[in-house]
């Protein structure tokens, strides 16, 4: 068994999630997991397990729905983005491993280039060369100047030209994150970019912490936007305190934290108490619970 938690570019119009939604929940051998929409992100990341061969095809067709429903030309959000069907990781589960994840992406990059003609780029684990094991750093350009110049940033699948509304996928092989984001009280994007520049590891942070500072306009507030890569040898609840410790420093305070997708039941049981506290937290979002449930009445 193997997960994937695409990461789709839209997050405001849910009939167009809906449909991306159903069309992996149609494919035979899949469970679907959840699934998410953020306004302000104009993002919607959905969460589904099974054998590799029905999340592979679901993968592929979630991507050609995205490309039917989404045109980038017209949207807009605080989150990077590169492509309709942005970023597709897949994640061994049970009997399952990195090397196996890394095959499949490989496929699905192929097929969603032969189906759909989106090109991919590969990264994490099914990262072809180096200098692409890292999402951002495959991201950078974003759609709009891969748009104008591809040139210097050649898709691994694919022609040298991005699709013209859908962009190109990040399709990936990577373990467990956790992934949540912490609204502040202020309002000021400065602040949680000061605040992301000092936690997150490219800058000198805490090892395998990805952040970034943004604002949301439905809510008034910036937010720091996190990625723990390695849940295990980086607890969340230090990272929320330094969070937490930061603020305070430049003038404001923590309104709250939310979680992004699903967690293992691994990384609740490393920090109970914080995600007690998360305000969208639930039995729901352990991902060995949800699959357990959905077997069960399957």
């Amino acid at each position: 068994m193997i997960e994937c938690v695409p990461n789709f570019s839209e997050g405001r119009d849910l009939r167009k999630v809906e449909a991306i939604v159903e069309a992996i929940r149609a494919t035979p051998g899949v469970l679907l997991l959840g699934w998410e929409a953020d306004r302000d992100h104009n993002r919607a990341v959905v969460t589904f397990a099974g054998d590799p061969e029905s999340v592979l095809a679901a993968a592929v067709q979630g991507a050609g729905k995205a490309a039917e429903w989404i045109d980038l030309r017209s949207h807009q959000g605080v989150h990077p983005r590169v492509g309709a069907a942005d970023v597709i990781p897949f994640v061994p589960l049970e009997g399952s491993d990195l090397a196996e994840c890394a095959a499949v992406a490989h496929r699905a990059g192929a097929a969603i280039w032969d189906k759909w003609r989106v090109p991919v780029f590969f990264y994490e684990a099914a990262a072809r060369t180096p200098e692409r094991r890292r999402l951002e750093k495959v991201r950078r350009k974003g759609f709009e100047q891969l748009l104008g110049d591809v040139a210097s940033h050649i898709p691994d699948v694919g022609g040298a030209r991005v699709h013209p509304t859908a962009g190109a996928s990040c399709v990936g092989a990577r373990d467990f994150l956790v992934a949540f984001n912490i609204d502040l009280e202020t309002a000021d994007a400065a602040v949680a970019r000061a605040i992301a520049a000092r936690i997150r590891e490219s800058s000198g942070g805490f090892p395998f912490v990805k952040a970034m500072g943004l604002y949301l306009p439905s809510r008034g507030c910036a937010q720091v936007s996190m990625n723990l890569t390695r849940f295990r040898e980086i607890p969340v609840e230090q990272v929320y305190e330094a969070v937490q410790a930061e603020a305070a420093r430049l003038g404001t305070a923590i309104r709250g934290p939310e979680l992004i997708g699903l967690i293992p039941n691994a990384a609740y049981e490393m920090a109970p108490e914080f995600y007690q506290r998360v305000r969208n937290f639930g039995p729901e979002r352990i991902i060995e619970r949800q699959i357990a449930g959905l077997r069960l009445y399957s």
